[in-house]
C-alpha cells in the first residue's frame, strides 16, 4: 500500500483535493451556499444547467438582471460539474449537456436521465445511450446510476469516467441501503465510485468512504440541514475519516471477544 498521505482522488485528467463533492440546489439563500461550499472543503460542485441563467455570468445585479448562484462560485478554486437534473430521456440529456458546455461551463458532465418522477431513479437503458453519444462527442461523462454492479460496468464500457451509484432515492436522506452492491461495484470497477444521493448525515457519509468508495457526492444533505454550514463540515470530516479507515484496513469482524491485551507473560497471581 502507498503511505496514507500520498492518496490523490484522480477523474479523467484532473486530480481534485477534495473528495467531496457538493451541490448548489435548495439552500436558503446563495450566500448560505456560499458559506457551506467553504465550509466543506468541496472543490467541485454540481449546477443543474436546466436551473440556472447561464447566458450572463457577469456581476451580480449588472444590468438589472437578479442575481445567480454562479455569482456566489469562485471558480478559481471550485470546479463547475453541470448537471443534466430535469431530463427524462438521452436526447433531453444530450441537448442540455451540450448546451453546459457550448455557454462555457465545462465539458464535463454529470449525467442524469430520470426514469420515474415519484421515485428520481435513473432510466439505465437511456442512461447508457446518452453516455455513448457523449463520450464520443469529448465529454467527460459522470452517470448517476443505480446500485446494480451490471449497470455499472456497462457505463465504463461505454466509456464513462466514473460511476455514480446512488446509495439511496435523491433527497431521501436514507443512508446507503445496499451495502453489499457498493462493496461488489467497488471491487470491479476500474474508473473512480463516487455514491450519489441518498446521504444523510456525517455517518452515511463516513460508511461510503469505509466501503471503498472514491467520493461522496450530496446536496440535500447539507443544504437542507438545519444548520448547512455545520453539516457541511461534519460531512467535511466523515469524508475524510471513511477514505482513511478504508485505507488502515479495519480489523476482521469475529463472532467472539479478543482480549485487547495478551495473556501470555502475565503474572501470575
Amino acid at each position: 500500500m502507498a503511505p496514507l498521505m500520498s492518496d490523490p482522488f484522480v477523474i479523467a485528467d484532473k486530480t481534485f483535493a477534495s473528495r467531496l463533492i457538493v451541490g448548489t440546489g435548495k439552500y436558503p439563500s446563495h450566500a448560505v451556499m456560499a458559506q457551506a461550499h467553504e465550509a466543506s472543503g468541496a472543490d467541485m460542485v454540481t449546477v443543474a444547467v436546466r436551473r440556472v441563467n447561464i447566458s450572463d455570468r457577469s456581476t451580480a445585479l449588472t444590468a438589472g438582471r437578479e442575481e445567480s448562484l454562479l455569482d456566489y462560485i469562485d471558480t478559481s478554486k471550485i470546479f463547475l460539474l453541470p448537471n443534466t437534473a430535469g431530463c427524462y430521456t438521452a436526447d433531453e440529456a444530450i441537448r442540455t449537456a451540450r448546451l453546459g458546455r457550448e455557454a462555457g461551463l465545462s465539458h464535463w458532465v454529470k449525467l442524469e436521465v430520470i426514469g420515474d418522477e415519484r421515485t428520481l431513479f435513473p432510466d439505465n437503458e437511456q442512461l447508457i445511450v446518452a453516455t455513448k453519444v457523449l463520450v464520443k462527442e469529448g465529454f467527460v461523462v459522470l452517470p448517476y446510476t443505480s446500485d446494480d454492479p451490471i449497470v455499472c460496468r456497462k457505463l465504463e464500457d461505454a466509456g464513462a469516467a466514473a460511476v455514480m451509484p446512488l446509495g439511496a432515492p435523491i433527497g431521501s436522506g436514507l443512508g446507503i441501503q445496499n451495502v453489499n452492491n457498493i462493496r461488489i461495484i467497488r471491487e470491479f470497477s476500474r474508473v473512480p465510485l463516487i455514491v450519489d444521493a441518498g446521504v444523510g448525515t456525517a455517518s452515511d457519509a463516513a460508511l461510503a468512504m469505509e466501503l471503498g468508495a472514491d467520493g461522496v457526492l450530496m446536496n440535500t444533505a447539507i443544504a437542507g440541514a438545519q444548520d448547512p454550514v455545520s453539516m457541511a463540515e461534519a460531512m467535511k470530516l466523515a469524508v475524510r475519516a471513511g477514505r482513511l479507515a478504508y485505507r488502515a484496513g479495519r480489523i476482521p469482524r469475529k463472532a467472539y471477544a479478543t482480549a485487547s491485551s495478551p495473556m501470555a507473560g502475565m503474572v501470575g497471581g
